[in-house]
């Protein structure tokens, strides 16, 4: 496959994918998840790689799904899927839970870099990897169901706080609640990554698939995948709903950034002056 919002380097036995739409913020477009789990696969198969670091190009690692940018309108109108709610569960389900599980059970070790804003989708594929390093000044905002690993990221009654109300989370409470391994600052970011990700591809890629396999399986064990395949079916009952008269979410004409988003912001805010948000 030929890669357009994508790029993929190999520095050694490190396989870096790094998503290539800086303009857009990394947005996740069809197109470029498609490329994303063409690359997933490849490192997977190539014995020469072995560990895969996940990067964004440019300010933010990824601002969530592509919401309708030109590249996105013309990609949908020359590849056109089926209409109604068959044809939103399966492409949404195709491209936000079996894409995403295939990348949690990757046989190699997998590393996300975040910088910048981490959004709902972002936050998806970033929870998907078996690390993940962020910059000081990264933003997550967590997902809300489709991928629903959020209780898991963040323990219930955390998930609940955040998820109720709709706010940013700095990159030291996320380390805080165990969902990032370290902060780092963001000129020193790549360099700390890669060279995690450089000592960890010198151990046995055998024994590396093994561990990863059996922390997976003791999830599993305790109803992570059964509960991201359900989840996903109440994102949907979710979802029909914005279309109730009553949805008090409702995007204001004319604009196209979402309400949820612009509310989590300001509630980070109002966090951060009253001296709660973590810095």
């Amino acid at each position: 496959m030929d890669y357009e919002y994508i790029r993929t380097e190999q520095a050694g036995r490190v396989r870096r994918l790094i998503l290539n739409r800086p303009q857009a913020r990394n947005a996740q477009s069809r197109r470029l998840t498609e490329e994303l789990d063409d690359a997933f696969q490849a490192a997977e198969d190539d014995r020469d790689t072995g560990v895969v670091v996940l990067m964004g190009e440019g300010d933010h690692f990824s601002a969530g799904h592509d919401l309708g940018t030109p590249q996105e309108v013309a990609d949908r109108e020359a590849r056109p899927q089926q209409g109604g709610l068959r044809g939103r569960y399966g492409r949404s389900y195709d491209l936000n839970i079996e894409a995403n599980l295939r990348w949690r059970n990757l046989r190699k070790p997998t590393i996300a870099a975040v910088q910048g804003y981490c959004i709902f989708a972002g936050w998806a594929i970033a929870s998907a990897c078996d690390i993940i390093f962020a910059a000081d000044d990264a933003m997550f905002l967590p997902a809300n169901f489709q991928y629903f690993s959020v209780p898991w990221d963040l323990g219930s009654r955390k998930a609940k706080e955040v998820l109720f109300e709709s706010r940013f989370l700095s990159a030291q409470e996320v380390l805080d609640l165990g969902f990032v391994n370290r902060v780092i600052p963001r000129a020193n970011l790549d360099a700390e990554v890669m060279a995690y990700a450089g000592r960890v591809a010198e151990n046995d890629p055998f024994q590396l698939w093994m561990t990863k396999k059996a922390i997976n399986q003791a999830e599993d064990a305790q109803g992570f995948t059964a509960h991201i395949h359900d989840a996903f079916n109440l994102h949907m009952m979710s979802s029909i709903g914005e279309g109730d008269p009553d949805y008090a979410l409702r995007k204001p004409e004319g604009q196209r950034r979402r309400p949820m988003v612009q509310r989590a912001m300001e509630n980070y805010e109002h966090y951060r002056q009253s001296g709660q948000a973590q810095q």
